[in-house]
């Protein structure tokens, strides 16, 4: 009986740690569902107008019934939320490397970053309306300038993060300024990228709804224009959730390359419970 008793208990710590694992997940899931019933149950009792404020119920009638005219749009908006992260992240890390590689280039370049940093996008916008069309190119623009700077500070503090102790050890070591770069402060500054990355992709979608806010003729910003006017609430609430859901996924895309480029790094071990 006793070699019985022994041999189940690992069986027992793996579905225990299983089903601990299942609740972590389901608990969020399990609030966003709690919070849909709760305005589900408000707007039915207190009878609140459907051009109000819709109940989740007609909300998801209207993404699904009106899901081929959200995909067309959201198509675009998917495509120049990614070419202005894309010009971010290719400007941005070089740029970093460059202000934490000389002292003067970084006076040089930060308080220019800094000023265009502080300008209010929205009155930008319309500056590259003017300059380069109704195309896709002002949104990119846009979506550029919102999620370049927290790229290229956290990438700067990253790369300014390896200890003196480090640097010196590896120079006695016969390590050249290049090896140390690839080797050694290009590998602590990634938790700090990614940082940057994760905060630049979230904001990368809001800079391209603010460039379709601006002019547009498509896209899922200028379908929230076009709803709001119609007061068809139902679909803009659709729209939200659509670009709701495109945040959600690009964001998840970046912290899954993160996870799988430094597994190493603190936060990574002990979501996984290996501290």
């Amino acid at each position: 009986m006793a070699l019985v008793s022994d041999s189940a208990k690992p069986d027992t710590g793996a579905a225990s740690a299983a089903a601990t694992g299942i609740l972590r997940k389901l608990t969020p899931l399990a609030g966003v569902v709690c919070f849909l019933l709760v305005w589900q149950i408000f707007v039915v009792a207190w009878g609140v107008p459907a051009y109000l404020l819709p109940s989740p119920s007609a909300i998801g009638h209207a993404f699904i019934s009106q899901l081929p005219l959200l995909l067309s749009n959201g198509w675009i908006t998917v495509y120049e939320m990614l070419a202005g992260y894309a010009l971010a992240v290719g400007i941005a890390i070089p740029l970093a490397i460059a202000i934490t590689s000389s002292r003067r280039f970084n006076q040089l370049v930060m308080p220019t970053m800094l000023f265009f940093q502080i300008i209010p996008k929205v009155a930008i916008a319309p500056l590259f309306l003017v300059w380069f069309g109704v195309g896709p190119t002002p949104k990119i623009l846009v979506a550029f300038l919102i999620s370049f700077f927290p790229i290229v500070i956290d990438a700067a503090v990253g790369l300014r993060s390896m200890s003196s102790e480090m640097a010196d050890l590896a120079r006695s070591m016969g390590a050249t300024r290049m090896q140390v770069f690839a080797r050694f402060r290009l590998p602590t500054s990634l938790p700090y990228l990614f940082s940057g990355l994760k905060v630049a992709a979230t904001l990368a979608i809001a800079g391209t709804v603010v460039g379709e806010f601006v002019g547009a003729d498509k896209g899922l910003g200028y379908l929230l224009l076009v709803t709001n006017s119609n007061m068809e609430a139902a679909l803009m609430f659709a729209t939200i959730v659509a670009l709701t859901i495109i945040g959600l996924v690009f964001y998840y895309i970046v912290e899954l390359l993160e996870s799988f480029l430094i597994p190493w790094h603190v936060t990574h071990r002990v979501e996984s419970g290996t501290m």
